[in-house]
């Protein structure tokens, strides 16, 4: 396959509002790191944007089953 992969699978509605927590993770103290790592690695906004999206479901995930708050 050539050219820009899509997203289309998945719950839509969970998919967009993970998508804009994502937005404003990249700023959180847990995240900024690893959103500037990859940003330094030349990475475009949007595949940053995705990865933290995909790190942010994994602690919720993880806070969810284990009954854990978040701690920044």
């Amino acid at each position: 396959m050539r050219g820009q992969r899509r997203i289309w699978g998945g719950r839509r509605a969970v998919r967009s509002l993970l998508f804009l927590a994502a937005r404003h993770a990249e700023k959180n103290a847990a995240f900024e790191p690893f959103a500037q790592r990859l940003k330094d690695k030349g990475k475009p906004p949007k595949k940053i944007r995705i990865a933290v999206a995909r790190k942010l479901l994994i602690v919720l995930n993880t806070m969810i089953d284990q009954g854990r708050p978040f701690y920044a």
